[in-house]
């Protein structure tokens, strides 16, 4: 083509090469086998020339280039590179890629458990690494040149999210950011924002998946096609699959209409049979063999549950599937040994180690947050090696760990979030099936959702299409970081960079829409009011008076449910323990046994005003041999006893044969009693005087004889509802401005109070404060403060330390936790005696835990794992005292270490014994699986 270029041409087209070839791009772009893709090119070139960047792209489309090009730029200009990740398993990956490339002496490793090479030029870390380093002036920051923050949409994490805002925002002006996020929607409004923090940056937003991504429906024996084919982007959704949904929603079978005496055609219970024949959820072992059928392994299932991910894996060995040869199975049993070899074979029997083998055999595995993380590393190995070709994961694998598969399959579209089953969303979907396809081997990714009982195609296809992801600040001051802000800019600075936070950029960014929202509704407004007029009298007067009669009923009507709660609990607070009841409503209700009357002594739960809320809460057993902490709704009338029965001093409610012959002698005894039914009183509103009033005004007003009233009546319901909508709009205009300052004024007054600061000068109590990360700082600085960790043993120790770090997965206040006796049992009390205080000045000072600012109580559920295993007892004794997985077992160590590190470097070094003993916790937790345990 040269040859039909003019002279000039071909002379300006060879200086374009000569200065393209000059680029640091061009050598970068060498060390590559393969080209890079225009948004890879377009973001190293803004790099090079200086700039800032912000890459949001689909998962495994290759953001990390862009990373690599700031490490390579850092180490031509003689600069240092932090690469920040936000879990270690991700710092270890990357470490380990980059060591690779550019030798082990030029990169170094920071996370909370390893430290290596830490002063070489490039450096990954956990981005809270980054972010103590900030706060403590480390000399690591100099000559820092580029920060590469991978996975950057963490920052809408509601626990750890606010660390990379601090991050961006007090990093020197004179370092280049490279934040790579995957795909949101509003990657402009988050560039705009680091824009405004950080200074030029450029925004570049990629769409377009490397390998393409087909959308399936699994039902019964056929695979069906989300989408039809066809151009353009609006895709319609598979008519097979309207159909199938159309025909089960209107299936004409019922066995309830059966057993009315109604007859079922013949013709139409055909029709039933073939429907089923066609439509079913297939098991977890059909699913994989049809996928290894079709070719679409390796997979990974998301099922959102820890105990039915080891299910999947012993269903798919029973059923009998093996997806290795010989030869791989050689490869993982050689893998897997070297892998585990430091672990001790009496270990391994705990850990499960040999079923978990079989499956990796054969090719099968499963892989979740409770799970050795030796093991989650193995798995992780052999399934990039295609030596492990289905996994069974939790949502936590999406996460960052590059482990891409040919084909993902969903089980399905609702999952826990910790309150209550919901639908999981867009954003969640694309997380999930963004690891379909493997970019160089696969030309194509599959997406497999498994057809379920009342499924909507429709909604599946709006997951599918949709690329609502946004990303929300979740960016909360602390008391760490009031005191290390002012420490080092004094409290009015300090104010004025919390304003430059995420959070407050986004909220003035919405008080614009709420603003144009209220001149909408003040419009509408008008034409509510013309529409209620009425030509008798005045019905803004009259609706006036509907609406406090509507009110005062209301008001009663709570009021007489507060009583019978009242009433209800003061019944309750008579029981005592081998009183028979009858619980008259819930879960539970029916014959029990009153084990301990829970008649609370304070604060519980850290829930402020819990005991006027719910009153005593009873542990019972019923009848049908459970233990259960009962609630106040489920007595929501007074209840007495039946009847008393003696509980045997050997009774232990952990013991199934235990309660299954106490709740024997309880139907023997009582089983025969019918309790009395609770009579209903005179309802309070038919003889108030107050409604009696409203109601004579109402008919008395000369608009309650129009013939138009209730239509009047109903425009007046809208205004009034419209101008209460109103009014919350503007409230919330207020309340958006300044909020993030407005908390941090409200946190530095409670420190002032407490003495950690006073004005801009930071006090010896709080410079022991701003050594402490974590949830609970202010509670950790007062123990120290307090010396209620003086004279503690190791062990002892460790074991209080825990309850800062631990929280259960599920609330199950039915038992209390088992701790350890003497000092530790006291020290516990005195750290909850201290959060009950702390908790009191939170209240006073409006500090809301509800809005992620504050202590919550800390948990004593894990006091007695943490003080057996630094008292070096063995991994099989701890696991089953404690029932816990191992891998729960070794995070939670992982975190009690780090915040014993924490406390020895704050402790007070003369006259006291926590800084010593905290080391030595830490060397007696750091042992057998805690120890081998790379990646916490």
């Amino acid at each position: 083509m040269t040859e039909d270029l003019s002279p000039a041409e071909r002379y300006a087209a060879a200086r374009e090469r000569a200065v393209e070839q000059a680029t640091a791009l061009a050598g970068f772009r060498e060390m590559y086998e393969f080209g890079l893709d225009p948004f890879q090119i377009e973001a190293c070139q803004a790099l090079e020339a200086g700039k800032g960047v912000l890459v949001a792209a689909p998962t495994g489309s290759g953001k990390t280039i862009v990373g690599e090009f700031a490490v390579h730029l850092a180490l031509m200009q003689g600069k240092k590179c932090f690469y920040t990740t936000p879990i270690k398993a991700l710092s270890n990956q990357k470490y380990a890629d980059l060591s690779k490339r550019y030798g082990a002496d030029k990169v170094g490793l920071l996370t909370g458990d390893n430290s290596v090479n830490s002063d070489a030029p490039v450096v990954v870390m956990t981005t809270e690494v980054l972010r103590n380093m900030l706060y403590s002036g480390s000399q690591s920051l100099l000559n820092l040149g580029y920060v590469v923050m991978d996975e950057v949409h963490y920052l809408s994490d509601r626990f750890r999210g606010a660390v990379w805002e601090e991050v961006i925002i007090h990093l020197q002006e004179s370092v280049t950011l490279v934040s790579l996020s995957a795909t949101v929607s509003n990657a402009e409004e988050f560039g705009d924002w680091l824009d405004t923090v950080r200074g030029d940056t450029q925004v570049i937003v990629s769409e377009h998946r490397p390998v393409p991504l087909f959308q399936h429906v699994l039902a019964g024996r056929r695979m069906y096609d989300l989408f039809e084919e066809g151009e353009g982007q609006r895709k319609a959704v598979n008519p097979d699959l309207t159909r199938m949904a159309r025909m089960e929603a209107s299936r004409s079978y019922n066995p309830r209409e059966r057993r009315k005496g109604k007859m079922v055609r013949e013709a139409d219970r055909e029709r039933e049979r073939r429907q089923r024949s066609r439509i079913w959820t297939p098991g977890r072992p059909e699913v994989i063999d049809r996928l290894d059928s079709e070719g679409l392994l390796p997979a990974i299932t998301f099922i959102f549950s820890r105990a039915a991910c080891e299910a999947a894996v012993q269903q798919c060995l029973h059923a009998g599937l093996r997806l290795n040869d010989e030869d791989a199975r050689m490869q993982v049993r050689e893998i897997v040994e070297e892998r585990t070899a430091a672990i001790p074979d009496e270990d391994l029997h705990v850990l499960g180690y040999y079923e978990w083998l079989e499956g990796l055999e054969r090719g099968i595995a499963a892989h979740h947050a409770g799970m050795l993380p030796t093991f989650k590393e193995v798995v992780e190995e052999l399934f990039v090696r295609g030596l492990v070709r289905a996994v069974f994961a939790t949502e936590t694998l999406a996460l960052g760990i590059n482990m891409p598969a040919r084909s993902v399959v969903l089980e399905k579209l609702v999952k826990w979030n910790g309150e209550q089953h919901a639908d999981i969303t867009p954003g969640e979907y694309t997380q999930l099936t963004g690891r379909a396809g493997r970019r160089g081997i696969d030309v194509e990714g599959h997406a497999v959702v498994l057809w379920q009982r009342a499924m909507s195609p429709e909604h599946l296809a709006g997951l599918a299409g949709t690329r609502t992801y946004p990303l929300r600040s979740s960016f909360k001051p602390s008391y760490n970081m009031a005191v290390n802000l002012v420490d080092q800019f004094g409290r009015h600075r300090s104010r004025e960079l919390l304003e430059t936070s995420f959070a407050q950029f986004q909220a003035d960014k919405s008080v614009v829409g709420i603003s144009r929202q209220v001149q909408k509704n003040e419009e509408g407004l008008e034409g509510y009011k013309a529409s209620m007029t009425c030509h008798l009298g005045n019905f803004d007067e009259y609706a006036r008076l509907r609406r406090e009669l509507k009110d005062r009923e209301t008001e009663l009507a709570k009021q007489g449910a507060s009583q019978r709660r009242v009433a209800a609990a003061a019944a309750l607070e008579k029981l005592k323990p081998g009183d028979i009841i009858h619980v008259p409503a819930g879960k539970y209700a029916g014959l029990a046994l009153v084990l301990d009357p829970g008649i609370p002594a304070g604060r519980v739960n850290g829930h402020r005003g819990f005991e006027h809320q719910d009153g005593p809460r009873p542990l019972v057993l019923t009848a049908e041999r459970q233990v259960k902490r009962l609630a106040s709704m489920d007595f929501p009338v007074p209840v007495e006893a039946l009847e008393r029965m003696r509980i045997p001093k050997s009774f232990n409610a952990r013991s199934p044969q235990s309660r299954r012959d106490l709740a024997s002698a309880l139907r023997t005894k009582a089983g025969h009693i019918v309790p009395e039914r609770h009579r209903k009183g005179r309802a309070v509103a038919a003889d108030d005087q107050e409604i009696a009033r409203l109601r004579t005004e109402l008919r008395a007003h000369p608009c309650h004889g129009c013939d138009e009233r209730e239509d009047h009546a109903r425009w007046a319901e809208r205004y009034y509802r419209l101008r209460r909508d109103t009014v919350q709009l503007e409230r919330r205009i207020e309340g958006r401005t300044n909020t993030i300052a407005r908390t941090f004024d409200r946190i530095v007054a409670l420190l002032t109070e407490m003495d950690y600061l006073r004005g801009d000068e930071v006090t010896e109590h709080g410079k022991r404060l701003a050594r402490l990360y974590g949830e609970l700082d202010l509670l950790a600085s007062e123990c120290l403060r307090e010396g209620v960790w003086e004279g503690l043993s190791p062990a002892e120790l460790a074991a209080c330390v825990s309850a800062l770090v631990f929280e259960a997965r599920m609330a199950d206040d039915a038992l209390a936790p088992k701790l350890p006796s003497g000092k530790v049992k006291a020290s516990l009390g005195e750290m909850v005696r201290i959060w009950g205080r702390l908790d009191a000045l939170e209240e006073e000072f409006k500090i809301n835990q509800a809005e992620g600012v504050g202590q919550r109580e800390p948990d004593l559920g894990f006091a007695w794992a943490a003080y057996m295993w630094a008292s070096d007892k063995g991994l099989d004794e701890v696991l089953r005292e404690v029932e816990m997985p191992a891998g729960d077992f070794v995070r939670w160590c992982k975190q009690v270490i780090d915040v014993l590190g924490q406390i020895s470097a704050a402790a007070p070094r003369e006259g006291s014994t926590v800084a010593k003993n905290a080391r030595k916790a830490v060397d007696q937790l750091l042992r057998g699986v805690v120890a081998y345990s790379s990646v916490g």
